[in-house]
């Protein structure tokens, strides 16, 4: 019997499943690094830790003072390094109230007298030691100005203080305290002796407070020897140091307007603080008598 031959195809696809097809094995791709943002750059501590980047700024408000005592060479010259030296670096201006810059000479009788504003501690160094180098030496004045001629040029006068001119000249002579001095103003007056303070007082109100600036005025008595200098001069920059921790909240809480006119809520806040911080240090320094006025510049 003839079969078909079309349909002897049909059966024997159907008899034989077809097999599917092999797929190539897949190979797996090797995984690309995806680029990552840098890292801020954190600066090591000392020890090797990391430290924050980010540091609470610095007060950069200082108050400008001035130290004062007869002849700008023992008593204010020692506050005046001080302040100048100070972590603050306090602005610094200093003065005598004298008619001439007096210093012991070979006896009472005989002191060595030079012109303030025009003769410099260099000068008065090198005519004292060519003098007699023993007695000066032993004395302690030729110690004293050599550290006074490595913070200015020369003892000045108070009563010619021209306030609110330009001071360029110390800035240029390298004069400690002379930057930010450079105004010619200041903030708070130090005396050291209670004839200077009255001095100062009857100069500033014979000037008529012709920037009617308000001006702090303190004396501390300190004696005119060389080893209660180092002490008043420690006393003072404390007392400067609370004055100026104050004169910074207050403008920190209220602001800085009107602070240089004395009118505005930080400068009138800190003035009626002054006697308190005044008081509390009074009981620090029981032995350093103090005084206190607010005057005018």
């Amino acid at each position: 019997m003839s079969i078909d031959p079309r349909r002897a195809r049909l059966q024997a696809r159907t008899a034989t499943p077809t097999q599917p097809t092999a797929l190539p094995p897949t190979v797996q791709a090797p995984p690309v690094a995806l680029p990552q943002p840098p890292l801020a750059a954190v600066p090591p501590s000392l020890d090797g830790a990391a430290v924050p980047t980010s540091a609470a700024p610095e007060t950069s408000f200082k108050l400008k003072f001035c130290t004062v005592c007869a002849s700008n060479n023992n008593r204010s010259m020692e506050a005046h390094l001080r302040l100048a030296t100070s972590d603050q670096k306090y602005p610094v201006l200093s003065f005598g109230t004298g008619s001439f810059v007096r210093l012991p000479g070979p006896s009472i009788s005989q002191p060595q007298v030079y012109d303030f504003n025009i003769t410099s501690y260099d000068t008065m160094y090198k005519e004292l030691q060519a003098q007699d180098e023993r007695l000066y030496r032993n004395n302690g004045i030729l110690n004293m100005l050599d550290r006074n001629r490595n913070i200015k040029w020369g003892p000045e006068k108070f009563h010619d203080w021209a306030v609110g001119a330009a001071r360029l000249e110390p800035i240029n002579r390298g004069d400690k305290g002379s930057m930010g001095a450079e105004g010619g103003v200041v903030d708070v007056i130090f005396t050291c002796e209670e004839r200077c303070w009255d001095a100062v007082v009857e100069n500033l109100l014979d000037r008529g407070a012709p920037l009617n600036r308000p001006v702090h005025v303190f004396n501390i008595d300190i004696r005119d020897n060389h080893e209660e200098a180092l002490v008043g001069g420690r006393a003072i920059l404390e007392l400067a140091d609370a004055l100026n921790e104050a004169a910074n909240q207050e403008r920190g809480a209220h602001g800085a307007s009107g602070w240089e006119n004395g009118n505005g809520i930080a400068r009138m806040s800190f003035d009626e603080r002054v006697p308190d911080i005044l008081a509390e240090w009074q009981q620090k320094w029981p032995s350093l008598p103090a005084l206190w006025t607010l005057s005018w510049l």
